[in-house]
């Protein structure tokens, strides 16, 4: 026995379930044959059509919708996004220009206060560097050095009492402008500061300069309280594309910048640019007045797009689902309504079958009628003459030839009787006989049938059986016109076993309102192609005996009986008749 594992039978389920999904979605009478040639059938190419016109009217505008809202809401994510970038940037820059100023204005307020001699005095520095400390913070140390660059009095942590930087850039530019600030640099302390220089010129035309150096950490300091998210990062570079401050994702303090320097903008300026690997930024940065540092902030991709990214996702799924939604909406009020066409139609067609077939059926009962009245008045004559004939010669003594004569009169009569018996049900088929209604035991009205055709049923060596339900409860019927039904089906039954065979037949209730005659034969059987035309006036395969009017006159009474008969066959396995009555007289 074969076994199946649980996935397997899963899967099964799962298709079994889509199957029947499908089924219900997509109406029947999905394909049609055509030639020979399978193709999909009007009904579903009306349902297709239903269904793009419908869901192109539904489903458009609101794709038109969803795309507008995304570029509305890029936009305004991306404004969104800036704005605060150019917020941090402007607060940014203000405050290092602060600093910076704030502590250039102390050491001008202090060159300009205290004579070169007491500033070369090393209690009064080592006094003001601690209250520059005190006040301000950030300073490390403090040096005076005189017009040849030699620092005459310094006062720090290192040693660099008398050092001459007469030759350094920085003096230079002290001595050129009356204030500097200066890059980040490592210098004799080996740890990254900058220095704020400013100079005082005598009267006789000499000058000197109080330099002081700051740490970088007040920066970093700074940077790191902006409380930036994972993925952005803030430094500070000078215009040369040195980093300043230590990046977090970019370099370290005094080695170059991975990004271009900025184009020199008086304000603040927030741009969005692509690195190497095509991935979107946002660039903010400011230029600090009156020194070389430039504050940056980089935002990356997953800042830029995280909240993005759940939006569209968001849109786009209620998209998707809004959509779903529409098109299983529309497919299966389509399905309901083409479904509701193709059963009209069919109700349709079967009507108009049912009247084609009614007047074909009239027209056939009239010509039946006409035909019948004019042959017969001739048979009368011919069967009058021809017993008259057979008569006269059976008086005649010496007739030649008599015995051949008296089978030839026979042959015409016997061919008379024929004719009169078609004609006469011709007449029978053609003629609106009233139904006289009565109670009817079945079981008996089918013995007595079988009394008619007992002899041939012996003669033929064919069983007949008659099983029937204890409880079949006695029709309201015409007794007639039911003996006729069911000799018609059991003549021909007993035609289809020539060489012997069995017949049965079954009664039984078929619910509380139909009884069920059952007739069946284990003969040839029907081909499929005949099946629906025996019923049909003069179809038949009799060739030689057959009028094909039997079982056309069954179908007629059964409709006038207000039952049914259909048929069952397979050839080489025999034939069933089913005779369904109604138990009492139908209303008129």
């Amino acid at each position: 026995m074969e076994t199946i594992s649980r996935k397997d039978a899963d899967r099964l389920a799962i298709r079994d379930r889509l199957k029947s999904f499908v089924r219900r979605v997509i109406p029947g009478g999905w394909w049609e044959r055509e030639n020979g040639e399978k193709r999909s059938s009007r009904y579903a190419r009306l349902w297709r059509f239903t269904v793009l016109i419908t869901a192109g009217v539904s489903v458009t505008p609101l794709i038109i919708i969803t795309i507008y809202d995304y570029y509305q809401y890029r936009e305004a994510f991306r404004q969104e996004m800036m704005y605060p970038i150019l917020r941090l940037t402007s607060t940014m820059k203000h405050s290092m220009e602060f600093f910076l100023e704030e502590r250039r204005s102390a050491l001008a307020y202090i060159i300009e206060d205290k004579s070169f001699d007491e500033l070369a005095d090393q209690e009064i520095l080592a006094r003001i560097l601690r209250n520059m400390k005190n006040t301000f913070g950030g300073f490390v140390d403090v040096g005076l050095i005189d017009s040849t660059g030699k620092q005459r009095t310094y006062v720090g942590p290192y040693e660099l009492q008398g050092m001459n930087y007469q030759e350094q850039d920085w003096f230079n530019e002290v001595k050129l402008r009356g204030a500097y600030v200066s890059d980040v640099f490592m210098g004799y302390r080996k740890f990254p500061h900058f220095v704020v220089a400013v100079k005082h010129e005598r009267q006789n035309g000499d000058f000197y300069v109080l330099r002081a150096t700051i740490d970088t950490k007040v920066f970093n300091h700074q940077i790191y309280s902006l409380g930036l998210r994972p993925a952005s990062d803030a430094f500070i570079i000078n215009d040369k594309g040195i980093f300043q401050t230590a990046s977090r994702f970019h370099g370290n303090v005094l080695t170059p910048a991975p990004i271009p320097v900025p184009p020199y903008s008086n304000r603040p300026e927030v741009v969005e640019e692509y690195d190497g690997s095509g991935n979107p930024y946002v660039l903010g940065y400011a230029y600090i007045d009156q020194s070389p540092f430039i504050f940056v902030v980089v935002k990356g991709p997953e800042d830029l797009m995280e909240n993005w990214l759940g939006l569209r996702r968001r849109m786009f799924g209620f998209l998707a689902i809004s959509v779903g939604i529409i098109l299983l909406l529309i497919m299966g009020t389509s399905s309901y309504l083409v479904s509701r066409i193709r059963d009209a139609d069919l109700r349709q067609a079967k009507a108009l079958h049912h009247i084609q077939y009614s007047n074909k059926m009239a027209s056939i009962g009239r010509l039946a009628a006409g035909v019948a009245h004019e042959v017969n008045n001739p048979l009368a004559i011919i069967n009058e003459k021809a017993g008259l004939a057979k008569d006269l010669i059976a008086l005649s003594n010496g007739f030649p030839q008599r015995e051949k004569f008296e089978k030839l009169m026979d042959s015409i009569l016997a061919s008379v009787t024929r004719c009169s018996t078609i004609t006469h049900r011709l007449l029978g088929f053609a003629k609106r006989m009233d139904v006289k209604t009565e109670k009817i035991d079945l079981e008996a009205l089918i013995q007595e049938v079988l009394g008619f055709v007992e002899k041939e049923a012996g003669y033929r060596n064919i069983a007949v059986s008659v099983r029937s339900d204890n409880t079949l409860p006695s029709i309201e019927s015409d007794r007639g016109q039911l003996q006729q039904v069911f000799l018609n089906i059991i003549n021909n039954a007993i035609e289809e076993l020539e060489g012997g065979g069995q017949i049965d037949i079954l009664l039984r209730e078929q619910d509380q309102e139909t009884v069920e005659i059952t007739i069946s034969d284990n003969g040839r059987g029907i081909p499929e192609e005949h099946l629906h035309h025996i019923f049909e006036p003069f179809f038949t395969t009799k060739k030689d005996y057959g009028t094909g009017l039997g079982l056309s006159i069954t179908y007629g009474i059964m409709e006038k009986l207000g039952g049914g008969i259909s048929v069952r066959s397979k050839v080489g396995q025999g034939t069933s008749f089913i005779v369904a009555l109604p138990i009492r007289k139908p209303p008129l």
